[in-house]
C-alpha cells in the first residue's frame, strides 16, 4: 500500500507540476504561489498566502528536512546506539544557520551548489536502487508475497499519508518562484518540470522497492533512518557513504527551499504586502539578504518545539490548501481572462483533479489529526485581520509610522541593503 500511495503521490506532483508550468509560462512574474493567487483572486488571499508561508509553511518545511539532514550526518559517528535528540537538533541549527549564510552571500554559489548537491541526490538515490535491483533478480521477493494482507490502512489516515508523500515531492513549484530568473521561460519552465517530476517519480518508487528487497513493512516502520539500515545490510563497510549522500540531498533542498521562497518575500515586499526591508538588497553582493535571514528565528523555534511528524502535518494543511486554491485559479483564469497568452496548456482535467484532491486531502485531515491541522487553520485565519490591520488601515498613527521609517533605516545600514533596481524605478 506505502508504493501505491508513492506512486499516487508522484502522479499527483505530475499534474500539479503541470498545471504550476502553464502558469509560469502564462505569468512571467517571480513569487510562485503568492503572484498566482493576486493575479487570479486578489490582494487579500495572497496576503494570507504569504503570511503563512512566512509564519506556518517555510520555518515548519525548513526544520523538518533540516531534521533528517542533522540525523544522517550524525548517523556515522552513533552507528552502535542511539542519535542523541539534543545532538541532532544542534547539528541541524548549525546546517539551517550556514545554508541562510550561503544564500546571503552568493546568488551564484547558492546556484552552483545547488546543482552539486542534486547530483548527490541522484547518486545517493541510484546506490540503493542498484543493489536493490539486484536483490531482486537474486529472488529476494519475500516482503511483496501478500502484499495487502493485514492492511489496516483506513480513508482518515490517507491524508497524512499523502502529506508525507507529497511533502517528499514538493520541489516541483520552486521553479515558478525564480520565473524572472529563467531564460526562455516558455520553454524551459515545462521542460524542467516535466523531465524533473519523471526522474524523482520514478526513483523515488525504485528507492522504496529496493527497501522491501532488504527490510519488511515493520523494519521500515521501526528505523529511524531506513537509507542506513538498508545501506547496513547490504554494502558492509561502504554503508558508510549512504547517509552521507542523503545528508547531502537533505541539505540541497533546504538550500533550494530558502533561495527560491527567498524570492517570494520579495516579491510580496514589491507588491507592498510585506515590510519594505525584505525587498531590499545587499549593497555588494545583490542578495536578497533581510528576505533570508527573516526565516532564520522562526525556524530555530520550529526546531527546538517540535517533532518531524507533527512539523510535517503542521506545515501541509497551509501548504495545500493554498496550492489547490493556486490550481483553482488557472481554472478560474481560463474563464475570467480567455485571451491571455497560453504558450503551454494543460487539459481541463488535470488541474480540476489536482485541485479537488489538494482541498479533500486538507478538508479530511482535520479530522485525522485534529491539533496540528487545527493549530494551522487558526494560524492561517489570522491572516485575514492581519491584512486590515496592516494593509488595508492607512490612517496609522503617526509614532508608528515613524517607528517604522526608524527601524527600517536602522535595519539598512546594519544589513547593508538598498531598495532593488525596480523600486527605484517606480
Amino acid at each position: 500500500m506505502s508504493l501505491t500511495v508513492w506512486t499516487a503521490c508522484g502522479i499527483l506532483s505530475l499534474f500539479g507540476a503541470l498545471c504550476y508550468a502553464e502558469l509560469g509560462t502564462c505569468i512571467k512574474k517571480s513569487g510562485g504561489h503568492y503572484t498566482y493567487i493576486l493575479e487570479a483572486f486578489g490582494p487579500l488571499p495572497a496576503f494570507v498566502r504569504v503570511w503563512v508561508e512566512l509564519l506556518i509553511i517555510r520555518p515548519a518545511a525548513t526544520a523538518v528536512i533540516s531534521l533528517a539532514f542533522g540525523r544522517y550526518i550524525l548517523e556515522p559517528f552513533f552507528m552502535q546506539c542511539e542519535i542523541p535528540e539534543l545532538a541532532i537538533k544542534l547539528i541541524t541549527a548549525v546546517g539551517i544557520t550556514l545554508v541562510m549564510v550561503l544564500n546571503s552571500t552568493s546568488v551564484s554559489w547558492s546556484a552552483r551548489i545547488q546543482m552539486f548537491l542534486t547530483f548527490c541526490k541522484l547518486v545517493a538515490i541510484l546506490i540503493i536502487i542498484v543493489p536493490g535491483v539486484i536483490q531482486l533478480i537474486k529472488g529476494e521477493t519475500q516482503h511483496f508475497k501478500n502484499a495487502f494482507a493485514g492492511n489496516d490502512a483506513s480513508v482518515l489516515g490517507l491524508p497524512l499519508a499523502f502529506y508525507s508523500g507529497m511533502y517528499a515531492y514538493s520541489g516541483w513549484f520552486y521553479l515558478n518562484f525564480v520565473t524572472e530568473e529563467v531564460e526562455n521561460p516558455e520553454k524551459n519552465i515545462p521542460l524542467a518540470i516535466c523531465i524533473s517530476m519523471i526522474i524523482v517519480t520514478v526513483g523515488y518508487v525504485l528507492t522504496n522497492v529496493a527497501y522491501f528487497t532488504t527490510i519488511s513493512a515493520g523494519e521500515l516502520l521501526l528505523s529511524k533512518a531506513v537509507a542506513v539500515t538498508f545501506a547496513e545490510r547490504l554494502m558492509g563497510n561502504f554503508s558508510l557513504a549512504v547517509p552521507v549522500f542523503v545528508a547531502l540531498s537533505c541539505f540541497g533542498s533546504m538550500n533550494g527551499g530558502i533561495f527560491a521562497v527567498s524570492r517570494m518575500f520579495f516579491v510580496a515586499s514589491r507588491e507592498g504586502h510585506l515590510p519594505e526591508i525584505l525587498s531590499m538588497i545587499h549593497v555588494r553582493k545583490h542578495t536578497p539578504l533581510p528576505a533570508v535571514i527573516v526565516l532564520h528565528p522562526l525556524t530555530m523555534i520550529m526546531l527546538f518545539n517540535g517533532d518531524l511528524y507533527s512539523l510535517l502535518n503542521f506545515l501541509s494543511f497551509a501548504r495545500w490548501l493554498f496550492i489547490g486554491l493556486v490550481v483553482a485559479g488557472l481554472i478560474y483564469l481560463r474563464y475570467k481572462r480567455p485571451d491571455m497568452p497560453r504558450p503551454f496548456k494543460v487539459p481541463l482535467f488535470i488541474p480540476a483533479l489536482f485541485s479537488f484532491t489538494c482541498l479533500f486531502m486538507v478538508a479530511l485531515s482535520l479530522y485525522s489529526d485534529p491539533v496540528n491541522t487545527g493549530i494551522g487553520f487558526a494560524i492561517t485565519l489570522t491572516g485575514i485581520p492581519a491584512y486590515y490591520l496592516f494593509i488595508v488601515w492607512d490612517k496609522k498613527p503617526k509614532w508608528f509610522r515613524k517607528l517604522l521609517d526608524r527601524v527600517t533605516r536602522t535595519l539598512q545600514i546594519l544589513l547593508e541593503v538598498i531598495p532593488s533596481e525596480e523600486d527605484q524605478k517606480s
